[in-house]
């Protein structure tokens, strides 16, 4: 049995004393130190591959757990329609986020990946969640606290399938409706859109007093990191083709697509997405002036910036025809984490050649990482990496359901109420002997939710989730003696001979999102203009435009006796019915120009050219009946 010196055994205790001292207490892992404390203690430790690992976001269906740990990866999102199986419970949600979550917070130093979604109208790509009226509706209402609770509810819904981080709210001032994204805007005018921005406290918390510009601000586990998106100048580009260049001096970009970053910046917001769209010629994603210049040094910006999806690959045309080029374009503009989502080995191999031939500097790399991590910390994931099923019973809960269908019925507005102003035809009697519904948005949930529902683009049909559409919600409304006959199409024929005491036509566009919705046209599909000219042609009628903006409606207003403009509902159609029928008034008002012909646009209030079908901030009123 070797012996050993009383001297050397005590300096080995002490080193395992050391070693022990060293593994029980990091500062980073101590939520009882500032959050400035935790980041310089976690930088520190990190290697420069773990720190590129935060930067990179991937897609759920690269994922795994093994990918999580081997790559250190900092993020993962669910794209448009990616979910863990069809109609998939929001415990199965819970269960493969928190797979994905063991992988990264197994990691030598154990740091939490965020998980992020579009949750824009709604936690959107999930089955049974309530889905909000889209942004262009909500305008409509002039209602930030409306708005406010919107994004409450959204956060609950986010939460319940555990999930942290929301890619909302989209801040863009539409100023075309030729724009396929136009429906994800407010307003055309940015006061509108500054006002709703009340969505990110609704989403994040209010911000506690006193606290420093710019700092984000996420308050618990009931509520989820917002992204103020998209910077900046998306909604401006040319004849609204998306992705396409805003042509405006820094005066005019700075007064109208600007102004609602302050408000949001102000607010908290956690983090920015930067645009596929230009400025002038000059991609966003590799903007330096505008990202590290204006929005991080300028506005104190603390969160993190984020790019779009493919967002890099998509500064070249083709994309990623010189994508190791735009890696380092993209990161030394400012990019703090990469929404990949898919090529992430390749983004992880060229940043850290950048890096080690110094053509991405350290101090870059470390400026996002800090940023990633700030936002972790304040969000409280080192504390709670790992979701539960405690909200689970908030996906498309009772409470918020009746909070979408109050939006519905503030977001209507009524364009036309009879032939003569002396003789409306809105509010409808609930009692008459039979009426007759028409059109293909009448009864068909996927058109009413519109693009970014369940999958990217949308669906139609009423198979993709739960809910009321326009159709059954007039049943519900209406006198068990009246009789409602339903024929999407009906011919002039039909309509004559039936003797009915009044029709509703509910028509408009098909789901779209992004560039599949960008339209020189913007006008109505068949065969929703042979319906609308072959029922009301023959009775009373109310048109109901269900659409993610103002579309081509001015032939055909004088055949029409009643006009309104339901924007995209959402799942809540009953929204619709409360008002047509009189249990609510009308009250909406116009957040957006409508056009008299596409040949106008672009068209918007203030201009010199200015002769709209219906101008901006126009809506008529009716009061609640009491005879209903």
């Amino acid at each position: 049995m070797a012996r050993f010196s009383m001297p050397f055994v005590g300096f080995m205790l002490l080193c395992c004393w050391a070693a022990v001292i060293e593994a029980e207490y990091m500062k980073y892992k101590d939520p009882k130190n500032p959050v400035s404390v935790r980041i310089k203690d976690l930088m520190r430790r990190m290697t420069l591959e773990e720190k590129i690992g935060q930067m990179t976001q991937i897609e759920r269906k690269d994922s795994s757990a093994d990918v999580m740990k081997k790559y250190f990866i900092g993020s993962v999102l669910s794209g448009g329609g990616s979910v863990p199986a069809p109609k998939a419970s929001a415990e199965s949600w819970v269960n493969m986020v928190n797979e994905l979550q063991k992988g990264a917070v197994s990691t030598r130093l154990g740091i939490p990946m965020i998980y992020g979604i579009d949750a824009i109208h709604g936690n959107n790509n999930v089955y049974k969640a309530t889905i909000f009226p889209h942004n262009i509706g909500l305008g409509v209402t002039r209602d930030p606290e409306l708005v406010k609770q919107i994004g409450a509810a959204t956060a609950l819904e986010v939460r319940a399938t555990g999930i942290p981080y929301a890619f909302a709210p989209c801040i863009a001032v539409c100023r075309d409706p030729r724009w396929g994204r136009c429906y994800e805007s407010y307003s055309e005018d940015h006061r509108i859109v500054q006002a709703m921005t009340e969505i990110i406290p609704g989403l994040q918390g209010d911000i506690p007093p006193n606290s420093h510009k710019g700092v984000p601000y996420v308050a618990g586990k009931n509520k989820v990191a917002a992204c103020a998106k998209h910077y900046v100048g998306d909604g401006g580009t040319t004849k609204g083709i998306n992705e396409n260049d805003t042509v405006i001096d820094m005066n005019g970009l700075l007064s109208i697509h600007m102004p609602a970053y302050y408000n949001s910046i102000s607010k908290g917001v956690a983090t920015v997405m930067v645009s596929y769209s230009s400025w002038n010629g000059k991609k966003m994603h590799t903007n330096t002036d505008l990202i590290t210049g204006f929005l991080k040094n300028k506005l104190k910006f603390r969160g993190f910036v984020i790019s779009d999806w493919q967002g890099i690959d998509r500064v070249t045309s083709p994309p990623g025809a010189n994508y190791s080029n735009s890696v380092q374009a993209g990161v030394n503009a400012g990019l703090d984490m990469v929404m990949l989502p898919f090529n992430f080995t390749e983004f992880i191999d060229d940043l850290t050649f950048h890096v080690k031939n110094n053509i991405v500097p350290m101090s870059r790399i470390n400026d996002a990482v800090k940023r990633i991590l700030r936002v972790k910390f304040i969000m409280g994931l080192f504390e709670n990496p790992l979701a539960d099923t405690s909200l689970v019973n908030q996906l498309g809960s009772k409470e918020h359901r009746e909070l979408a269908r109050k939006a519905v019925r503030k977001s209507l507005v009524l364009l036309k109420n009879g032939k003569s102003s002396d003789k409306p035809l809105l509010p409808l009697p609930k009692k008459a002997p039979k009426i007759l519904v028409a059109g293909t948005h009448a009864d068909n949930l996927g058109n009413q939710c519109g693009g970014w529902t369940i999958e990217w683009q949308g669906l139609g049909g009423n198979d993709l989730t739960i809910g009321t559409t326009i159709l059954t919600a007039v049943k519900n409304t209406v006198d068990s003696s009246t009789q409602v006959v339903y024929s999407e199409n009906p011919d002039a024929d039909f309509v004559k001979s039936n003797k009915f005491s009044y029709a509703i036509v509910v028509v408009g566009e098909p789901p779209y999102s992004e560039t599949d919705g960008d339209s020189l046209k913007l006008t109505i599909p068949e065969p929703g203009l042979s319906t609308i000219t072959n029922v009301c042609g023959a009775i009373k009628c109310v048109v109901v435009i269900v659409s993610g903006r103002p579309v081509v409606i001015e032939p055909y207003v004088a055949t029409i006796d009643a006009l309104v403009a339901a924007w995209l509902p959402g799942t809540e159609g009953q929204g619709v019915a409360d008002v047509l029928f009189g249990d609510y008034g009308f009250t909406g008002k116009l957040a957006r120009t409508w056009f008299k012909t596409v040949d106008q646009l672009p068209m918007n209030v203030g201009d010199p050219h200015y002769d709209p079908l219906y101008p901006f901030g126009f809506g008529l009123t009716t009061k609640p009946t009491k005879e209903n």
